[in-house]
């Protein structure tokens, strides 16, 4: 039997897939728990139509996220922090400081998307690469001061 899938299944494919299946399978577990549809000319066109949909939406996001990447690429952030003797400073800044600074200019961005070669444990001027999108990355610029 030909069966869309409708969320990933583990061993079986992706969301959006038009898979074969024993009838059994699909039946008794697939589709009552929901996660395919049947594979007929109706449900075909349904899918149709969400992967233009789904493919519309990605595009406004990646051009939401060039729009960010332009904005960050212009920002320049200063982090005051505790300094030791010379230019070491206590503990290191790292991409939850950075988190909060960028929420402080008006900018929400997750700490896992933020990323620091190594850390940043002397005073100075840093350049850290931000994930905006899978396909947009950004560059911030740092400066690490002392308080």
């Amino acid at each position: 039997m030909k069966v869309i899938l409708i969320k990933d299944v583990k061993k079986l494919g992706k969301c959006g897939e038009v898979v074969e299946v024993k009838d059994g399978y699909a039946r008794n577990y697939l589709i009552p728990q929901g996660l395919v549809l049947y594979a007929n000319k109706e449900n075909l066109q349904r899918l149709e139509k969400i992967k233009e949909r789904e493919k519309k939406l990605l595009e406004k996001k990646k051009e939401q996220a060039l729009q960010l990447k332009e904005k960050i690429e212009k920002l320049s952030l200063t982090i005051p922090v505790e300094v030791k003797e010379g230019e070491d400073i206590y503990g290191s800044v790292g991409s939850v400081q950075v988190s909060k600074f960028l929420k402080s200019e008006g900018i929400d961005i997750e700490e896992d998307n933020i990323i620091i070669a190594e850390p940043i444990k002397k005073l100075g001027v840093y350049s850290i690469e931000i994930k905006l999108h899978p396909q947009v990355k950004g560059s911030l610029r740092i400066w690490v001061v002392k308080k």
